[in-house]
């Protein structure tokens, strides 16, 4: 039983940091950030952050679901879908993001129009990541 109260009180734990961490960034972070500093400045740290930002997301995702793995196996495959999600934003939309910024900085106007789509992309992503976490943490601490 001590087995079963340590596994989920770990998942509902790596859960709640996600949860939260990913409400700062979107509500805090990100928009500070574009009011505080010049759009140069502001594009180069935030192209700086979000490989950080992807990876601890992941790492919380990830270590919740390993940790409900044995307990609340569905809830455990969400999370794991959701740490997958922050590995492939960080490892293949946001290089495509950026080249395409880079790109339309430059004065081509079609990769405007992609880097829109991808960027819309990865938040759409990001939302629904933010959702299924929210759900299996709520999950979580009903459980317990």
């Amino acid at each position: 039983m001590t087995d079963y109260l340590s596994l989920s009180l770990l998942a509902a734990l790596a859960a709640a940091l996600l949860v939260g961490s990913m409400l700062f960034f979107a509500a805090m972070v990100a928009p500070m950030v574009f009011k505080v500093l010049d759009a140069v400045t502001a594009g180069r740290f935030i192209r700086r952050l979000f490989p950080v930002y992807y990876l601890g997301m992941f790492a919380f995702a990830a270590t919740a679901a390993a940790a409900a793995a044995l307990v609340r196996p569905v809830d455990a495959v969400v999370l794991a879908l959701v740490a997958l999600g922050f590995l492939y934003a960080r490892q293949v939309l946001m290089p495509r993001i950026n080249a395409l910024r880079d790109r339309e900085l430059a004065g081509e106007s079609a990769a405007g129009k992609r880097f829109e789509r991808l960027h819309g992309l990865s938040v759409w992503i990001n939302g629904a990541q933010f959702l299924a976490a929210t759900v299996v943490l709520a999950r979580l601490i009903v459980a317990a």
